[in-house]
């Protein structure tokens, strides 16, 4: 971690950006896969699959689902929250702040540099704004997004905690120790999502340590359960906006967003055991272009 890094000026932030209609979040969720293609190949370093198959599911929460005031701490209390629990697809979290107006576009070009505010895994004591804890660990955010849940609820605050985990993290006994402790406090406002893709490091989830029956262990453990295509940004906020209208939530809910790794640009995807390695592998210079032209511009523009 860097040392003798500041808090992030206040007056960095950028410009809020809210979006309506699906077809304006598809266009970003492209954008945001740009600017991950775009970060990983300058750093020479990164996570690309998983960054890029939850693209959807980080457009649909920052520009649609999630309650928030990047330029306004005094109303966080009753915001809603973010943890990301695999740390190691942060471009992509990174990517949707900036777009949202947590900080400026700029700042993108210093992913896993020296000082940098954008390490390769979150990094709360860095001061960047929007992020509450580092994380990197797999198995420690859900603990942590029970313990916010938990304290909104005490302090009589509003708002929703969200956790994001990946599915080969839940191998580890801490999420199910979380899960356990959520439904038992009945924590109705924590949501998690989960990217259900059937990949990690190793090759896929269900060989290296298989997790099924998935749905039924969260329901065992007393979470409501639901489903979506998390490459299908309408199927993800209808299914989002199921959970959180529900009338009497009184059982913390997941919802199995499932994606395919490396989504948008196809020699990133896919699930066959040549392609695994692009959990942790960056794009070269000659495939960022090729990426990028098959992304095609946005109206968003360039970082």
């Amino acid at each position: 971690m860097a040392k003798n890094i500041k808090p992030y000026p206040a007056d960095k932030k950028g410009q809020v950006v809210t979006l309506e209609s699906i077809g304006e979040l598809k266009e970003m969720a492209c954008q945001v896969r740009r600017d991950v293609v775009r970060m990983l190949t300058k750093a020479a370093s990164g996570h690309t699959g998983g960054s890029l198959g939850m693209a959807d599911v980080f457009t649909s929460l920052y520009f649609k689902i999630m309650r928030y005031d990047p330029h306004d701490s005094g109303k966080t209390a009753d915001m809603d929250m973010l943890f990301l629990s695999n740390g190691h697809i942060v471009p992509v979290w990174y990517s949707v702040l900036a777009r949202s107006g947590y900080f400026q576009l700029e700042e993108l070009h210093s992913l896993r540099q020296i000082n940098s505010y954008l390490q390769g895994h979150p990094a709360s004591e860095a001061g960047l704004p929007g992020i509450h804890m580092a994380s990197g660990s797999l198995g420690q955010g859900l603990s942590a997004a029970v313990g916010a849940a938990l304290g909104k609820r005490m302090d009589g605050c509003s708002g929703d905690v969200f956790c994001l985990m990946g599915d080969g993290e839940c191998q580890e006994g801490q999420i199910w120790e979380a899960a356990m402790s959520a439904a038992h406090y009945g924590l109705g406002n924590l949501v998690g999502i989960v990217d259900y893709n059937n990949q990690q490091i190793d090759g896929e989830v269900s060989d290296v340590m298989n997790i099924e029956p998935f749905t039924e262990k969260w329901r065992s453990f007393g979470w409501d359960v639901h489903q979506c295509d998390g490459n299908d940004i309408e199927d993800i906020v209808a299914v989002t906006k199921k959970v959180r209208e529900k009338k009497e939530r009184v059982k913390p809910a997941v919802i199995l967003a499932v994606t395919v790794m490396g989504k948008g640009v196809p020699f990133f995807e896919g699930t066959m055991p040549d392609n695994t390695n692009w959990h942790g592998k960056p794009p070269s210079p000659e495939q960022c272009e090729q990426a990028l032209e098959i992304l095609g511009e946005t109206s968003f523009g360039d970082f």
